[in-house]
């Protein structure tokens, strides 16, 4: 497997820098966070706001090619880029696309709409179909892969909702990104069960950890539940299972590191990943 770094989780860190430090730490690759973003409260760099490890949708084609070649003259790989647009943005859509031409990444997030029980399930699943088949007609042109993400609160949170609307599509260029984080939240299934699903069109692995804790008590005396995000070792989802899983099914491809937690500075927790995930995979491809 190949072990890349997604952007937002290093904030306080420029472009430039996240180049040097993830050749250092010996990563493979690096997956770019690409946003428009508004500054942080505080003025301070945070995962979703201020972040200094972000390229802003608006100057994303002209930055790609010198960004691909510093990363790729470090030794560093373009992995993925990371937008946060919908599918029926495709004017947006368009140019992360060409970003990634310029960039030398092979494809990128490309979402579906929330799912909030305002407007039907498969009213919703329809649009997104169609919208969808733009987006792979525009990838097909671009020679990349639009990657669909098992995301809590979307309309595709589970290995199998995922499958259910990708499958309409070309695997070529269009596939899945996998986040068993997020699959705490909303969407488990049995990891192996799900990535044998997902089969061809698995595209790439997010990785964090995620865990339940006690919240407030609620209407009628019930107990309320809110999610943490914890240590990559601490949270709910196995990695050794999830790496056994990916073993089994014969993944090679790229698993990109996504952790908000914030016990530890950027500095520990990111080469600690590293090492901890490929001592995972070890031990998986010594007991397959």
């Amino acid at each position: 497997m190949k072990y890349s770094v997604f952007t937002v989780c290093m904030p306080e860190l420029t472009v430039e820098e996240a180049i040097e430090k993830l050749a250092g730490w010996g990563y493979d690759g690096v997956e770019w966070r690409v946003t428009n973003q508004q500054p942080s409260a505080d003025g301070k760099p945070w995962f979703w706001r201020g972040n200094r490890c972000t390229i802003s949708l608006d100057e994303v084609v002209d930055r790609a090619k010198d960004i691909g070649e510093r990363s790729r003259a470090a030794g560093i790989e373009v992995a993925a880029i990371a937008s946060y647009l919908s599918c029926e943005k495709l004017k947006d859509i368009e140019r992360i696309f060409e970003a990634c031409v310029r960039m030398g990444a092979p494809q990128a997030r490309i979402g579906v709409p929330n799912y909030d029980g305002s407007v039907n399930y498969r009213r919703l699943f329809r649009k997104a179909l169609t919208d969808y088949a733009r987006v792979e007609k525009l990838a097909r042109k671009y020679g990349v892969r639009a990657n669909v993400e098992t995301h809590m609160g979307n309309i595709t949170p589970s290995a199998s909702a995922a499958y259910r609307f990708v499958s309409n599509f070309d695997p070529a260029s269009v596939g899945v990104i996998y986040d068993p984080g997020n699959m705490v939240i909303e969407g488990f299934e049995n990891h192996r069960l799900g990535l044998e699903l997902l089969g061809e069109y698995l595209a790439q692995v997010h990785v964090k950890n995620t865990a339940w804790a006690k919240g407030k008590t609620g209407p009628h005396g019930l107990r309320l539940w809110q999610m943490a995000w914890t240590e990559l070792k601490d949270g709910q989802v196995n990695w050794a299972e999830v790496m056994k899983a990916l073993k089994a099914v014969g993944y090679k491809g790229w698993m990109s590191l996504e952790d908000f937690n914030t016990r530890r500075p950027t500095a520990k927790r990111v080469p600690d990943a590293l090492r901890l995930l490929r001592k995972l995979e070890a031990s998986a491809r010594n007991e397959a």
